[in-house]
């Protein structure tokens, strides 16, 4: 027992694992080919059974139980389709015929996946001979036969060809019909009168290259004359007058029934019965023609031809218009006139007179007058009743239309768009509300011949091209004449020209003038620059320019001849050239001269430059005045110097205490601390001599600067102190008076040796001091320089 256990649940798992398998879809499967096999060969003659075998090769797990759908394909349609559990189907194709050949395949469908043969081609060959027949093999000409040609167990859209052969000659193709069945039932019209055979045969029409079938089976079919020719009568001649009765007689002579006979005249039965029929009728002017008499039997006629002249007693009336042109509010006259041809059969007081106006009598007479008004437009006619031989006829003229023409009214005279330029040519329009076409349109102006236009059409417009005028005046010369009437006066035009148009007059070359004048303008100012013309219709459109900046400053459009643009607070900027530009609606853009702007300084900058210059002149002079006074006191100073030699080759100077003070005292508040010497002294050579040549004796200034004194030397005044000091050298090396002075050389000796009492390095720093302030005096006099 406890063997058995594992088995039956090992039993239980498979099945729970097919039955999940199975629910969950996950079965394996894979069709491997599909083989499609043509029994019992490809190509076979018509007739012979073929079968298609189609084989599924499916490798699939053994839990599965698959199913199998076979479909079968001809020429890429579907013929056959099998649904089954077997891996193979067969399908017959029966009887084979030309219509089954083609590429077949076969595509087997396993669940979600299919697979597809390859193609097969099937060749039958081989038609089926055609079988022929005839509802009658004896009948009339024309007369039709019912044809059958069939072809038993052929497939396929078939075309049948029907033959008729004689005893002589090639047989000819009578018929040809397309039937998707194997047999085609047709009518054949035979025409040839005596014995011939008749045959078909037939085609694949999918399978062309099948050819023909062989021929059916003849049968020799009589064709037998038709005698129902119709024989017509006209009575008493096909020549006759109109008024006269005719009697036509239409009759057909045979043993057989059911034969129609009809008379037409132009397409038009004029009568129908059967063997034979008799029509009359009076003789009308239309009836001459040809008379048709046709007879029918099934579907085979037979006619005669026979001509009929009918002539005329009299003319048709003709309706006649005088005058032909009329005019509303003209009178007119009709008159229906007629021609007598047989005098002796018709007399002119038997004829019988009317006139109608939209088929309504309006007279019985011959005329007709009356007043062309609107209300009396419409179709007039006139009839003429007319008797001979005791039968009355009528004949009516031809249809006149009467519509009065309307007179063509006052013509207004317009420049085409409404506006005028002068001195440019223009386009005048001459129009009139009303008036029949054509209408003829002439211009007269000044100084041109008259110009014509004639309008036939609705439309159409009278436009003259003119040349240019210089005075708005000359509009007022133009007239324009309308005419529709022949001898009639033409119709003027009132002068209304010049209220009806915009005359615009070109700009004149503009004036640019400023204010203040071109002279007088200075910077700070405000110029106004006045461009004006001399004439122009307003408004002008002013545009100023400067020709440095070459673009428009300003643009005004004036109502009047002058416009104003103002440069607020004018700067040098503001120099160069300026012009304008004015312009209208003329289009004539009028430039005015360059007129040049110079803009001269300030006041308060002119103020100052001349205070400036002023200040300046004073400065001069106060310089000039100051360099004198230096030079007087330079002359007046040079008895106070002293000079001592301070070895035999080089020349020193010295000053005492109490000069310097001296000479600063002279020149307080100068700028600067400096005092100028003024010496004399020689070649290297002569100042170690202490000689001088008297001719070479020239003065020489220094300039030497003073430093701050030091209170424990000498009281020396703050400021700039400046000494001109000249020394001579005599020939013996002591200085000469100058100016009637004399220079103390004892005191400057006395005051170099009062100077060596503080001591011999006191002493050499005040000479370095004086050396030290001379070159500072020169180089600042180097710099003045």
């Amino acid at each position: 027992m406890d063997s058995r256990h594992p088995n039956r649940l090992l039993l239980l798992l498979s099945s729970l694992l097919h039955f999940w398998q199975c629910t969950t879809g996950q079965s394996s499967y894979i069709i491997d080919s599909i083989g499609l096999t043509i029994l019992p060969s490809s190509t076979v003659d018509s007739g012979t059974p073929v079968t298609l075998h189609c084989k599924a090769s499916v490798s699939h797990d053994t839990s599965l139980h698959l199913t199998q759908t076979f479909l079968f394909r001809r020429n890429g349609v579907t013929i056959h389709t099998a649904t089954t559990t077997d891996d193979t189907v067969l399908y017959e194709l029966g009887p084979a015929r030309a219509a089954d050949s083609g590429n077949y395949e076969c595509q087997v469908t396993v669940k979600e996946k299919h697979k597809t043969s390859v193609e097969k081609t099937l060749t039958v060959t081989g038609l089926q001979t055609p079988i022929l027949q005839l509802n009658k093999i004896t009948l009339f000409e024309s007369e039709e036969v019912i044809a059958t040609c069939s072809a038993p167990g052929e497939k396929g859209s078939l075309i049948f060809n029907f033959y008729q052969r004689f005893r002589t000659g090639e047989p000819q193709q009578i018929k040809r019909v397309v039937s998707q069945r194997n047999a085609s039932e047709t009518k054949l019209a035979l025409r040839h009168i005596g014995d011939s055979h008749l045959y078909c045969d037939y085609g694949i029409a999918l399978v062309p290259d099948a050819g023909h079938s062989n021929h059916s089976n003849e049968i020799q079919v009589i064709v037998r004359a038709l005698y129902i020719s119709p024989i017509m009568n006209i009575l008493p001649s096909s020549k006759v007058y109109e008024g006269d009765i005719i009697e036509v007689v239409c009759k057909v002579v045979s043993a057989l029934r059911d034969v129609e006979v009809f008379l037409i005249k132009d397409k038009t039965v004029l009568k129908k019965a059967e063997i034979s029929l008799s029509h009359r009728f009076t003789a009308q002017e239309h009836d001459t023609g040809e008379l048709v008499c046709k007879a029918e039997w099934n579907n085979v006629q037979k006619e005669t031809y026979q001509a009929i002249s009918v002539s005329e007693l009299f003319s048709k009336p003709h309706l006649t218009l005088e005058p032909t042109n009329i005019f509303e509010g003209d009178r007119f006259k009709l008159t229906c006139s007629v021609s007598i041809y047989v005098p002796e059969r018709i007399r002119n007081e038997t004829l019988q007179f009317a006139i109608y106006k939209d088929k309504l009598k309006i007279s019985n007479e011959a005329t007709y007058t009356g007043l062309a008004q609107p209300n009396g437009h419409g179709n007039y006619t006139c009839k003429i009743q007319a008797s001979s031989l005791g039968h009355s006829f009528v004949k009516e003229s031809q249809t006149l239309v009467i519509k009065a023409k309307v007179p063509v009214s006052k013509p207004v005279l317009s420049v085409v768009g409404h506006m005028l330029v002068l001195g440019k040519p223009f386009q005048l329009l001459c129009h009139s509300d009303s008036g029949t076409l054509p209408i003829e349109y002439t211009l007269h102006g000044p100084g041109r011949l008259p110009e014509r236009k004639v309008l036939n059409n609705t439309g159409e417009r009278a436009i003259f091209n003119t040349s240019a005028i210089t005075s708005s005046s000359d509009l007022n010369r133009f007239l324009c004449h309308a005419k529709n009437k022949q001898g009639n006066p033409p119709v003027i035009s009132g002068q209304q020209l010049l209220r009806s148009t915009k005359i615009i007059e070109p700009v004149s070359v503009p004036l640019l003038t400023t204010v203040p004048n071109i002279d007088e303008i200075s910077e700070g100012q405000d110029v106004t620059l006045y461009c004006s013309v001399l004439k122009g219709t307003p408004p002008i459109t002013f545009t100023w320019y400067h020709t440095e900046t070459k673009e428009a400053l300003s643009s005004q459009s004036s109502p009047k001849l002058k416009a104003a643009h103002v440069i607020n607070n004018v700067q040098g900027a503001h120099r160069g050239g300026y012009y304008c530009v004015s312009n209208n609606q003329a289009s004539e853009s009028k430039q005015s001269a360059t007129v040049k702007i110079g803009v001269k300084l300030a006041g308060w900058k002119k103020g100052l430059i001349a205070v400036f210059c002023i200040l300046l002149i004073l400065a001069l002079i106060l310089v000039i005045a100051f360099r004198k006074r230096l030079l007087h006191f330079k002359r007046k100073g040079t008895a106070e110097l002293s000079v001592k030699s301070a070895s035999t080759k080089t020349e020193r100077l010295s000053l005492t205490q109490a000069e310097v003070n001296n000479i600063a005292n002279v020149t307080p508040g100068m700028m600067g601390k400096s005092v100028w010497s003024e010496h004399v002294s020689g070649s290297e050579s002569d100042d170690q001599n202490s000689v001088t040549s008297p001719e070479k004796l020239e003065p020489q200034y220094t300039e030497v600067q003073t430093k701050q004194a030091d209170p424990t030397r000498a009281p020396v005044t703050k400021g700039t102190d400046t000494v001109y000091s000249e020394v001579r050298n005599s020939k013996h090396g002591v200085p000469e008076q100058t100016d009637g002075g004399s220079v103390e050389y004892a005191q400057l000796n006395h005051d170099a040796q009062s100077s060596s009492d503080h001591g011999n390095h006191d002493n050499h720093a005040v000479q370095d001091d004086h050396l030290d302030e001379i070159d500072n005096v020169e180089d600042v006099t180097d710099a003045d320089h």
